[in-house]
């Protein structure tokens, strides 16, 4: 069955303007010719079902993208999920941080270019965890102590970085040998997808304990080195 685009329109429950949209994305294939007319098939209607239903789970258009074009498998759908919709945690506005904090905004905008404060990607607003007080009072505890507030930021910009690299290459890691040996592995997609995401979580606790144990003894063996280096 083929349908000209306003019954697919209807067919799918989009726009017309939306299946353009699609197509000039290369989400959507293109249709049939057929001299000026265009037809579209039973293929296009369940890619755009496809695609609605991504859609109503939270999904980018480039993460969509991805979904279709076979660079991620079905049972990817709750690890994607999970690291791109995690749990909305409790938000505070800079005004509100500032006020809980006791730290001026300025000062909190000059911690957030240093890469020490991090907003929450979508909105309209900059918002930012309820837990980032937590952080906030632990950088005031060094600067009340005689760090001055340069040096800080310069650590924690220099921090920032390597700990970027680390984490990119730590995704890097888990794609290639955990991940894709679960996908070769074949099975059943739900208990895969279960598999998978468990394994996510699983190693997501690990690391956390792995590099707050390395730093600490990392920063234990350095105060030490210096201590015998001034003796």
């Amino acid at each position: 069955m083929e349908y000209r685009i306003e019954q697919l329109a209807r067919t799918a429950g989009v726009a017309v303007d939306t299946i353009r949209f699609y197509q000039g994305k290369g989400l959507l294939e293109a249709p049939r010719r057929e001299g000026r007319v265009t037809w579209y098939g039973e293929t296009h209607v369940e890619r755009l079902k496809r695609i609605k239903e991504l859609q109503q789970q939270g999904f980018t258009l480039t993460v969509i993208q991805r979904f279709l074009a076979g660079e991620l498998e079905a049972s990817d759908e709750a690890l994607v999920a999970a690291v791109t919709r995690p749990s909305a945690p409790q938000t505070l506005t800079l005004g509100e941080l500032a006020e809980r904090s006791g730290v001026a905004e300025p000062l909190l905008m000059s911690l957030e270019q240093a890469g020490l404060l991090v907003p929450i990607e979508g909105g309209d607003e900059a918002l930012y965890p309820v837990d980032d007080l937590e952080a906030i009072a632990a950088g005031m505890k060094l600067i009340a102590a005689g760090v001055p507030l340069g040096s800080l930021m310069d650590l924690g910009k220099d921090y920032a970085t390597a700990v970027d690299r680390t984490a990119r290459q730590a995704v890097d890691l888990f794609d290639r040998y955990v991940r894709e040996r679960i996908q070769a592995e074949g099975g059943e997609t739900e208990a895969a997808e279960r598999r998978l995401l468990q394994t996510f979580n699983d190693l997501l606790e690990a690391s956390g304990t792995l590099v707050r144990h390395h730093f600490q003894r990392t920063l234990l063996r350095a105060a030490r080195e210096h201590i015998e280096k001034r003796e």
